[in-house]
């Protein structure tokens, strides 16, 4: 009888143990930001975010803001599967803004960490005449 109890209770461990395992969606960006340096006033820069969903559900990017209307996004709409990477491009337009610039994109999404950052950091030069 002992024996029997001391089964059901390690089996009863073990799927509580697996069922502390599953982690639901994570997205992991390549990287988290992009420097351009120095650029002209006007000038239009862009970068694509790459990003992987490393969870064990799929990934679905709710909602994408930023902090001016300068930078504009553009992410999948459909879930990442499991093990996938995604793509997300950003563009900032550099027309009527001076010196160091970071603008920053906020993903929302199911994951564990339901906001990540990224940004696009330049230094913004007056236009030569």
């Amino acid at each position: 009888m002992k024996k029997l109890v001391l089964i059901m209770v390690m089996a009863l461990f073990a799927v509580a143990v697996q069922a502390q395992e599953k982690k639901g969606a994570e997205i992991i960006f390549k990287e988290k930001s992009i420097d351009f340096g120095d650029i002209t006033q006007g000038d239009k820069v862009e970068h694509t975010f790459v990003f992987e969903n490393t969870g064990d559900v799929p990934l679905v990017i709710s909602n994408v803001a930023v902090t001016c209307g300068c930078t504009a996004p553009n992410w999948p709409k459909t879930p990442i599967a499991p093990g996938e990477k995604g793509e997300m491009k950003v563009v900032f337009n550099s027309a009527g803004k001076m010196g160091k610039q970071n603008s920053v994109v906020r993903v929302y999404s199911n994951a564990a960490e339901p906001i990540e950052k990224v940004s696009l950091i330049s230094n913004v030069l007056p236009k030569g005449n």
